[in-house]
């Protein structure tokens, strides 16, 4: 990593850890630099402005849960699996510590106020469902492939919202989220036909 990456990398984690203590509105960009020890004049220099600087960021997020995604289904050897890797990547044990949760639901919420924020998660999304799609080919009719695949994206999404937002005994944590999401293939593309596979 040479020093430019360096230093956007370290911006960008001075983010992540001033979101997780302070909350979206209170991260300014005098408190980010603060964490990082360096001058508020970096910023413009490397992402133009706070908005900017948080759009690297969600998109620092979004990529590290894509390289997960990206080395599980290349380890995955059935379509089972590699459905599995999908949900295990965005379900990951560090995707559900409190730092990397509280950032995450700090972005969704002003999801509804920024374009360049939606288009990350667009993105994102995308690509889940691409995968997931991908997975189910021939483990369920063709005309079940997408809803298929936008429910189990739904139900990720949705256990993990749950699971930070309004944490139960159903979903305590990642292993337990990861395991109704096993349920829910299981159902989905009936164990019976894939044990044939």
């Amino acid at each position: 990593m040479n020093d430019e990456a360096a230093r956007r990398r370290q911006l960008i984690e001075a983010t992540i850890e001033t979101l997780a203590d302070v909350g979206f509105n209170a991260a300014s960009l005098s408190e980010i630099a603060r964490r990082a020890n360096v001058s508020t004049g970096l910023f413009a220099h490397y992402f133009g402005d706070k908005d900017g600087l948080l759009e690297a960021t969600l998109r620092s997020m979004a990529a590290r849960v894509a390289r997960s995604t990206a080395a599980r289904l290349r380890a995955a050897a059935t379509p089972r699996a590699r459905l599995m890797a999908v949900a295990g990547a965005a379900l990951a044990d560090e995707e559900f510590d409190r730092r990397t949760g509280a950032v995450w639901l700090a972005f969704w919420g002003q999801m509804t106020h920024s374009e360049r924020y939606r288009r990350v998660q667009r993105v994102y999304e995308r690509r889940m469902t691409s995968n997931l799609r991908h997975a189910l080919r021939g483990l369920v009719p063709p005309d079940r492939v997408a809803p298929c695949a936008a429910l189990i994206a739904a139900a990720i999404d949705g256990l993990w919202l749950r699971s930070h937002a309004a944490p139960g005994e159903d979903v305590a944590d990642a292993a337990s989220a990861r395991a109704l999401i096993e349920t829910l293939i299981g159902r989905l593309v009936g164990e019976e036909r894939e044990a044939k596979l």
